[in-house]
């Protein structure tokens, strides 16, 4: 990975005084800032739409929108934009309220230049530690992410070894496996241990868009581009640049866009929508699909050569009901977080309730999991989850039944007796008015466990 060259540092000056605009932007310019000026708010809000600004020099009084009222408007665009006022003695008064808005400081006329050059050191530094802290609180967000795969199969210890494996190297990586099994978890665990860690994962849905919102998220649009384009967006594969992109669900783009992708593929470069400007970014890219590739191939929608670019290193992630001696590890892992964030206290799952977990195919493999386990925490009392907090329809496919047969519904409402009567089998065969024997043979055909 070649390193990567940081941009200068932008400052945007607003004053309607010109020799002041010109002096400033001379001196800034001078010191390696990329620096742009405005004569009045209207102005500065554009410049402000077309591009983030590291500071902004406001002028307090000016014609129309006051230097205050701008600053407030700024703030609403980009809230990390550091300002500082410029004021005459008269009006200090009015920068001292800027800063109890925000700004970082103010300056008075006539300025001062290696006065004012420390005050804007020392913002763009105070902005530099803003814009890292969060990038770094993001990064272990993601890393602490990475860190949650929960089993201890061979299938999963498997997946796991090949991931930080090939974390190790800039190949390009296709995650295989059905919808639910956790494919963007292990993108994370990708590249949490990879040297581009300290840049960002930025994941993108291709299956979720349109092809022309596609094309727009993935390069990015110049204003103007189309109706809407307010302002130049920067695109995932430029804000990637160092780091990696999570392309999920890549068998749904069209042919179009998989002759762009794989173009941007082969050169790392691309142009944003509506402008000529060529882009170089330097990303890793990890693509996962559920669909049979092989077969789109065989059947034309989808290219052998964007195939055999993304198919360079693939793992497939097992199903649910393929590694079943996690979904008690899983389950007591949701059951906690779930717990914490409900403020219950519900710490066990009953040996019922996890015993028809174990038995259900989970179709929509961990994600359905979690899902379940939310709604059972919601239902559930403290200490225990049961299996009556479960929805029904998991119960019955575990015993094998449908849903809406007879033997699904006389063995919840069995169940649902059993309950209530606290298994008394007894006082159970007197509510549904059959001997004690008939129901022991009910209980043993349905599977029905005392919690």
């Amino acid at each position: 990975m070649t390193e990567k060259k940081s941009a200068p540092q932008s400052i945007m000056i607003v004053d309607d005084e010109l020799i002041v605009r010109e002096s400033l932007k001379k001196w800034f310019r001078q010191d390696g800032y990329r620096v742009e000026s405005a004569e009045d708010a209207n102005h500065a809000i554009k410049l402000m739409n077309e591009g983030p600004w590291d500071l902004a020099l406001l002028d307090i009084k000016m014609p129309g929108m006051s230097g205050l009222d701008l600053q407030k408007r700024l703030k609403e665009i980009d809230k990390n934009t550091s300002v500082i006022m410029i004021t005459a003695f008269a009006s200090v008064e009015s920068a001292v309220q800027a800063l109890k808005e925000g700004a970082f400081d103010y300056v008075t006329k006539p300025i001062d230049p290696e006065h004012l050059t420390h005050l804007v050191t020392n913002a763009l530094k105070q902005r530099k530690l803003v814009v890292e802290n969060v990038q770094l609180r993001e990064q272990i967000s993601d890393i602490a992410k990475a860190n949650e795969i929960v089993g201890e199969s061979q299938q999963v210890q498997k997946v796991i070894e090949l991931a930080k494996t090939v974390s190790q190297t800039d190949t390009t990586v296709m995650l295989r496996g059905e919808s639910g099994t956790g494919k963007e978890l292990i993108a994370r665990v990708i590249h949490a241990n990879s040297s581009r860690r300290y840049f960002p994962i930025i994941a993108v849905n291709c299956g979720a868009m349109v092809e022309s919102l596609l094309e727009s998220e993935l390069f990015g649009h110049e204003k103007g581009s189309f109706t809407g384009a307010q302002f130049r967006r920067k695109g995932k594969f430029e804000l990637s640049d160092g780091g990696t992109i999570f392309l999920d669900e890549i068998g749904t783009i069209s042919q179009k866009m998989q002759v762009q992708l794989l173009r941007v593929l082969e050169t790392k470069q691309f142009t944003r929508v509506g402008g000529n400007e060529v882009i170089s970014s330097d990303f890793r890219v990890i693509c996962a699909t559920n669909r049979d590739l092989e077969a789109a191939i065989k059947e034309g929608s989808f290219r052998e050569d964007l195939y055999y670019r993304l198919n360079v290193f693939t793992i497939v992630i097992p199903p649910l009901r393929e590694r079943r001696q996690d979904i008690p590890l899983l389950a007591e892992y949701f059951c906690n977080k779930h717990a914490v964030s409900m403020h219950k206290a519900v710490t066990e799952i009953s040996p019922n309730a996890m015993d028809i977990m174990v038995q259900y195919d989970w179709p929509g493999n961990v994600r359905e999991l979690e899902n379940v386990m939310e709604r059972a925490m919601v239902l559930a009392k403290p200490p225990a989850i049961q299996h009556t907090d479960l929805p029904f329809q998991l119960a019955s496919k575990a015993h094998g039944l449908q849903a809406d047969s007879i033997a699904a519904i006389e063995r919840s409402h069995i169940e649902m007796i059993l309950h209530r009567c606290g298994w008394n089998i007894s006082r159970s065969a007197d509510i549904l008015d059959i001997d004690r024997v008939t129901l022991y043979n009910k209980i043993s055909k349905y599977g029905l466990k005392r919690p």
